[in-house]
């Protein structure tokens, strides 16, 4: 496990410890899930590269009144607080540093401790008032330099001050990342709140309108509404035009009259009209009573939607985002600019502060000129997705509406159930019926194709499937090479132009199957195309499967009540075995937001030198006042160090020192409602999918039949990297380990040294995938690449 520092390790680590700079961390404005995750990672980075690192306690507040509001961070005081939401170091407002003298008197406490690198988690206020304070740092260095209060050498020993920015905001209103510290896990306490509410609302055929935060923002309001189906969602970015009381009220009276027995309404707290006006839950109500005479009821989520756990997702964004700006700082001069380390796809990267504040006050103004298009672009192109997905889901053409196509496509899931399946199938089925198609459903995967289990399925069929765990069709493991003519005879027999496939590696391998079978049967001549589904997070050609944030959730929460039991008898090591089979992302993301001091996996081979060695790293952690340990295991990590032997190993070495458990968590990762990420992940992904389907079938159109046999006519839709993708599966084969159901090579192996890091193991760490500057876009060409990025 141990390993010395690689070349460039020790070169970033000279350069860090020679410049006798130490790193102050603070969090200001509103707190934010996730918080304390990037204040861990700062402080034990820090300490990693050598570095002092400070607590600044009650934000700038506590950088003006200097004293014990600055204190030094050791490795356990940042011990348990990852699960803990808010932020255990306080934000506060501060008036007084607003002014001159209050920087002023800020600047002399931070020289009096040597720190001249800050690293800011925040909103844009609290960053753009750091960058301020960067700008004045020389002149006010110069002024206590002439009021006696620092000498001459102490200014020019730290005549510089590098800051680095963590936007922490639960209302994704800064632009320059895809997400920002605390929204995932907002959108996971309004998504329980809208999931409660809808059971009591169908008991009483109620209509609810929800208030969300936002109030210059309509993220969360916009992928709640994704996220639950919702009849109708207000933002101030995309007002409703003129009349939008009577579409709403005709919108609800039609959903009546099909029988839906509720009705949901999210209003962000911010919503305008087209003229400015004020949009409240309150109207909303008052409109749908005296209009329609539903009973209507109004919930205003307020401050519940900064409480709770953060989510897995924020824990490790905050990580990544923690350990980046150390890095940043690491490298900065005095004429690095000030910038905010945020997450593009799922790539760290670095951004011009004052760009990125320029841009999210060019939001605003546009709003402000009633520039309402122009503010959705400027949003950034995730935003704009969603809301256009949001658009053609929720609207349900007219006969007259509806373009001409005589395309029938098959939707079915294949392989293990995973959560978000179900809100990807319904994507599929309402983006397939606007585009003109005929939507058939294939009950049981391709167990049910052969047999003929195909039926047609409208768009009230698939009402209400956004939130359901597991698979509403049906699902098996059943691979179509052996049953290949009795599924083209139902192609034959129903039509059928088309097929997507949602599943995991069995759904990647019967694609390649189908397509294999193109030379014995022309049925199978037609575009098909996977999309992933899969706990495991296994498929070649995407980084991110559908289910699999569901299922490091579950993880999680487990791991989280764990360390509370350990935390509680003290002396105690966890042994928790996770699935994934040979793929280890479970177990490495989990122990990445849950703390793990270890977690074996099959791609990283190890010995029972190392096991051994884990064993006295976790002695010498119950010395301390963290006297608990929790070990990950990948279930098929190695066929002989067993969860039984590794459970007995560390039984016996930590005999006197610490007792064991062992917790087999089992099939409870892929059960349980989708997470937020999930259902909006597997929406848009399915949406883009059945668009390709579409294209597809215009190009292979000929006389009369589709014929596609080309090679990218059968293709895996992933995100790699920052956008989404359609590979070949041919292409894909040589990337694929076939033997262990794996891609060859996993883009999160890059991330294991951060949890070892951050669990104190001397480990070397690899800097050559760190984030580099990037400038914020510039409002894009409504024309340009249709590629669209996918993080929610």
């Amino acid at each position: 496990m141990e390993a010395d520092a690689s070349h460039s390790d020790k070169k970033l680590l000279e350069k860090f410890s020679g410049c006798g700079k130490s790193i102050g961390v603070l969090t200001s404005g509103g707190d934010a899930q996730g918080m304390n995750a990037a204040v861990r990672a700062v402080v034990r980075m820090g300490i990693y590269a050598g570095s002092k690192v400070y607590f600044i306690h009650e934000g700038y507040q506590g950088m003006v009144d200097g004293g014990q509001h600055i204190i030094e961070a050791k490795w356990q005081d940042v011990s348990s607080i990852l699960q803990v939401g808010g932020t255990v170091i306080g934000s506060a407002r501060c008036k007084e540093f607003r002014t001159r003298e209050g920087r002023k008197k800020a600047a002399y406490n931070l020289v009096k401790r040597g720190i001249t690198n800050l690293c800011v988690i925040g909103g844009d206020g609290s960053l753009t008032g750091a960058n301020l304070f960067r700008e004045d740092w020389k002149g006010l260095l110069q002024e206590l330099v002439n009021n006696n209060e620092i000498d001459k050498a102490t200014a020019e020993k730290y005549n510089y001050l590098n800051v680095v920015g963590m936007v922490g905001s639960i209302d994704n209103d800064f632009c320059g990342t895809d997400m920002t510290i605390g929204t995932d896990s907002a959108l996971h306490r309004i998504i329980e709140v809208v999931d409660a509410i809808m059971t009591t609302a169908q008991s009483h055929q109620r209509t609810f309108v929800l208030e969300v935060m936002g109030r210059h923002c309509g993220y969360l309001a916009l992928v709640s509404a994704l996220a639950c189906g919702a009849d109708w969602v207000f933002i101030p970015e995309s007002p409703p035009g003129d009349g939008w009381e009577d579409q709403l009220c005709q919108k609800l009276s039609e959903n009546r009259a099909r029988m839906k027995r509720l009705n949901i309404i999210i209003v962000s707290e911010g919503a305008i009209d087209c003229n400015n006006k004020p949009i409240t839950s309150n109207l909303v109500k008052d409109l749908v009573v005296k209009r329609l005479g539903f009973d209507t009821r109004v919930t205003i989520l307020g401050h519940v939607q900064r409480g709770g756990t953060p989510s897995a997702f924020d824990r490790i964004l905050a990580s990544r985002m923690g350990v980046e700006a150390v890095l940043a700082l690491l490298e900065a001069s005095v004429t690095t600019p000030a910038c905010v380390v945020s997450l593009s796809g799922n790539q760290a990267i670095r951004v011009p502060l004052m760009e990125c504040v320029q841009m999210t006050q060019e939001v605003q103004k546009a709003m402000d000129e009633k520039k309402f298009d122009e503010a959705v672009k400027l949003r950034g192109r995730s935003f704009e997705n969603n809301l256009n997905i949001y658009k053609s889901l929720s609207h349900r053409k007219t006969e007259g509406e509806l373009p001409c196509s005589n395309f029938t496509v098959a939707v079915l899931n294949v392989g293990a159930p995973a959560a978000g399946m179900n809100a990807a199938v319904r994507s599929a089925v309402r983006t397939g019926i606007s585009e003109g198609h005929r939507m058939l459903a294939v009950t049981d995967g391709f167990d049910g194709f052969m047999k003929g289990q195909i039926k047609e399925v409208k768009w009230g069929d698939v009402g209400g499937w956004v939130g359901q765990g597991g698979s509403l069709l049906g699902t098996k493991r059943t691979l179509p090479a052996k049953n290949a003519a009795a599924i083209a005879e139902q192609i034959r027999l129903h039509n059928i132009s088309a097929i997507m496939l949602i599943g995991g590696f069995e759904a990647y391998l019967g694609i390649l199957e189908l397509s294999a079978a193109r030379t014995t049967y022309d049925d199978f001549c037609i575009p098909m195309v996977m999309v992933p589904a899969t706990v495991s997070n296994n498929v070649p050609g995407s980084d991110f499967s559908i289910g699999a944030d569901t299922a490091l959730n579950a993880i999680t929460d487990t791991c989280d009540r764990i360390k509370q039991s350990a935390s509680g008898t003290k002396r105690r090591v966890f042994i928790i075995e996770t699935m994934g089979g040979y793929c280890g992302y479970l177990a490495s993301m989990s122990g990445l937001s849950a703390g793990a001091d270890i977690a074996y996996i099959f791609e990283e081979k190890f010995d029972i030198r190392e096991l051994q060695s884990n064993v006295e790293h976790l002695t010498g952690k119950m010395k301390t006042t963290v006297q608990r340990g929790l070990v990950l295991r990948n279930e098929n990590c190695n066929e002989n160090y067993t969860t039984d032997f590794i459970y007995q190993l560390y039984s016996e070495e930590g005999k006197g020192v610490f007792d064991c458990r062992k917790n087999v968590l089992g099939h409870m990762q892929q059960g349980g409602s989708p997470s937020p990420f999930d259902r909006n992940f597997g929406t848009k992904i399915a949406a883009k999918a059945m668009q390709w389907i579409s294209k597809k079938l215009k190009e292979t159109y000929r006389q009369g039949r589709v014929f596609a046999n080309s090679p990218d006519s059968a293709c895996v839709l992933g995100m790699r990297r920052r956008t989404l993708v359609y590979q070949p599966v041919a292409q894909l084969k040589k990337e694929t380990d076939f033997q262990h159901r794996i891609p060859k090579e996993q883009w999160w192996l890059k991330l294991r040294p951060l949890m070892k890091i951050l669990a104190k193991y001397k480990i070397s760490y690899d800097v050559s995938d760190a984030g580099q500057i990037e400038h914020v876009p510039q409002l894009r060409n409504p024309l340009q690449d249709s590629q669209q990025s996918i993080t929610i």
